[in-house]
Formats: C-alpha cells, structure tokens, sequence
C-alpha cells in the first residue's frame, strides 16, 4: 500500500493489523482519485472508517487543503497516526479516535466538507447511519459530494428519503464506490 501520485508519491503506508479492515487496493483508489482529480485541489476531505487513512492521505499528497481521519479502532487510529507523521501532513490532517456519527457530532458546526468518503464494513448499513445524520448536518452542503465504498449488493433506495440523491455508481469486481450529492 503506496500514496499514488502528489506530493508525497510513492511513499509506502502502514496497514492496520489484523483482518478487521480491509484496505482499497491502489487499483481501485487510482480509478477513484481519477474520477475526483478536478475536485481535489484545495478541498477539505473528510475519512470516515480510515483504516489506514490512505484514502486520506492520498488527497492530501494530490493538494487537499486539510483532511480529518475518523477511525473507532484502537489499532487504526495508531497507524493512521503513523502514516500522517511518516507522510509529514501532520499540519493539514486531523485524527479523530471515534466512531463516524461520534466524529461527526464533534465536527458539527464547522464549515462543509468538500468530499466525505466512507468506507464502512460491508453489509452492517452503517453508510445509512451516516447519511442519516448527514441529512441534517452542516457538514454536508449543497455541494459535498459523498462518495461511499461499498459492496456490489448494497441497496441506496432510501437516498430519497434523507433528501440525496445517487449521482454515479462505479461497478468493479466486488464493490462499487456510490457518489451521492444533496438533491
């Protein structure tokens, strides 16, 4: 696992131990950083279910003002502590040691984000979660643009009923990355 491209290309990241997270391949964060290339530069990101943070990271080495990190694992939080210091962005990177929605009500107040991704365990509906709260919060402006990581079979019906709407949907072997904006 590698920053891809940017100011801090090439440079190899610190996974979390374990089975508990499962990092996006580099294959899949280039499509994905490709799609967003135009919308990078100077934007605030936030990382929800950072794992590693490389997602993060990645925006920041490809110009992102700032970046938040938000990870509930003890291991996740420390090595995405690691890879920010080993990468140098300590002054524009933020971790928060907590859940998404705990993170969220610690940011609420603050100006929008420009992208929110989130990678959260397939399968548990934990996107939703945060859609949910996403749908009355200051942290997600008219045009955020929150893109979610998950599988293939994974249901965004209910978008409509939180005021959102899916945007694009990229298909790969095993999961799909959803980007969803405010209707």
């Amino acid at each position: 696992m590698r920053i891809i491209a940017g100011t801090a290309r090439s440079l190899p990241l610190k996974s979390v131990p374990g089975t508990q997270t499962r990092p996006t391949t580099d294959r899949i964060k280039e499509t994905l950083f490709n799609m967003l290339q135009e919308d990078i530069p100077g934007c605030a990101f936030l990382d929800l279910f950072a794992g590693s943070g490389q997602i993060g990271l990645e925006a920041l080495s490809r110009g992102a003002d700032r970046a938040v990190f938000a990870d509930s694992g003890k291991k996740a939080a420390a090595c995405i502590a690691d890879n920010i210091r080993f990468t140098k962005f300590e002054d524009r990177a933020k971790l928060i040691a907590a859940d998404a929605v705990s993170a969220l009500h610690i940011l609420e107040g603050g100006a929008p984000f420009d992208i929110i991704f989130m990678d959260p365990p397939y399968g548990m509906g934990m996107e939703q979660e945060v859609l949910a709260y996403l749908s009355g919060s200051s942290l997600a402006g008219t045009h955020t643009q929150i893109i979610v990581e998950a599988a293939r079979d994974t249901e965004f019906s209910y978008l409509e009923k939180y005021g959102f709407a899916l945007v694009r949907l990229k298909t790969y072997k095993t999961n799909v990355h959803a980007f969803i904006r405010r209707k």
